[in-house]
């Protein structure tokens, strides 16, 4: 990969804008900090880009961060890894949220027709190709978090692989009826991606293909939108379909806990009475002691905001697609440490 202006700010100690400010020789640099940035340059081989210069002259560059829920602690938890890059880079931030599909249209149409941002990241879905045209035209580069598209530059994790460690996890704790809660928000129309909760159910399903066990979809349900009052109304639907659930894996955390919550008003004992794990690892689940696939939130925040930095700048990206791993955190939830314990 070819240097880029992250990596001599890198090298150097300092944030892209005093690199930027040394390039176009600005003399709100000390002479210190001046003399290691040209260091870094020399030893580094780097060739400023005329573009990064030019946008750089003009005005503040800033980045647009598009939210499809302001209030769900995932995507507000991926807004805090790019938050806290864009600010080491010097770069402004602007915040977009987008709660009905009203406000993504309206939203979208500003967005893509004006000069609002010099860089956007959406977080969890695509936008439709036609603001994608529009976003090209007006040379507004776009990154997605928490969605892979082909088409543009994506930071996302293994959504199957999280799903298939969910359940062999709960398999092999002795759970053969394990129910599935789908976390399923539907994308604008017409965008493009996948869809981590269908993605999610795939890796279940493949742990209990490969356990033998066929799938059940009445052992399925869908929560709509992730929240703990959704997650408990999709339990109380998957409790009361007449199957001996055991278990019950979550697309999200926060719907795990939501599915917590109505079994307790149930009267039914967690781990003893209904193993629960869930996906995200956010803050609340290590509270709750919730057994969770945990995925870099912040990091894939700070990825996508380098990534939309290099474009800002006029550097190429050879690696459109970043693939964060996930990981399996044990805590109570699911009664691994009570069986650990007595072995």
């Amino acid at each position: 990969m070819p240097v880029t202006i992250y990596d001599v700010a890198k090298a150097a100690g300092v944030g892209i804008s005093t690199v930027s400010r040394v390039l176009n020789e600005n003399s709100n640099v000390r002479e210190e900090t001046r003399h290691r940035v040209l260091e870094a340059i020399e030893a580094l081989g780097y060739k400023p880009n005329i573009l990064a210069r030019n946008l750089s002259r003009s005005h503040v560059q800033t980045v647009g961060v598009v939210l499809s829920y302001l209030t769900s602690p995932f995507q507000v938890t991926v807004l805090q890894g790019i938050e806290r890059f864009l600010a080491q880079a010097g770069l402004d931030l602007t915040i977009f949220s987008m709660e009905s599909p009203k406000r993504q249209e309206t939203l979208l149409e500003n967005l893509s027709h004006g000069r609002r941002c010099d860089g956007l990241i959406v977080i969890s879905f695509t936008p439709q190709e036609r603001f994608l045209q529009r976003f090209q035209r007006y040379h507004i580069p776009v990154v997605i978090a928490d969605f892979r598209d082909e088409r543009i530059p994506s930071v996302f994790v293994d959504n199957v692989e999280g799903g298939y460690l969910a359940t062999k996890h709960l398999l092999g704790l002795g759970h053969r009826k394990i129910g599935y809660i789908l976390d399923h928000t539907e994308p604008p129309n017409g965008s493009g991606g996948n869809e981590p909760g269908a993605d999610r159910q795939r890796g279940y399903q493949q742990a209990l293909l490969e356990a033998g066990i066929p799938f059940d979809p009445r052992l399925v349900a869908e929560s709509g939108l992730h929240s703990r009052q959704r997650g408990a109304a999709a339990a109380e639907v998957l409790l009361n379909r007449g199957e001996l659930l055991t278990a019950i894996f979550a697309a999200s955390d926060m719907i795990a806990l939501g599915v917590m919550e109505y079994a307790r008003k149930k009267g039914l004992r967690i781990p003893d009475d209904l193993a629960v794990v869930g996906f995200d690892d956010i803050e609340l689940a290590s509270f709750a002691g919730l057994t969770t696939v945990r995925q870099p939130m912040q990091e894939m925040g700070r990825q996508a905001a380098e990534i939309v930095t290099w474009l800002m700048q006029g550097e190429k990206v050879l690696r459109t697609s970043c693939q964060l791993p996930v990981e399996l955190v044990v805590r109570d939830s699911c009664g691994a440490l009570a069986l650990l314990e007595r072995r």
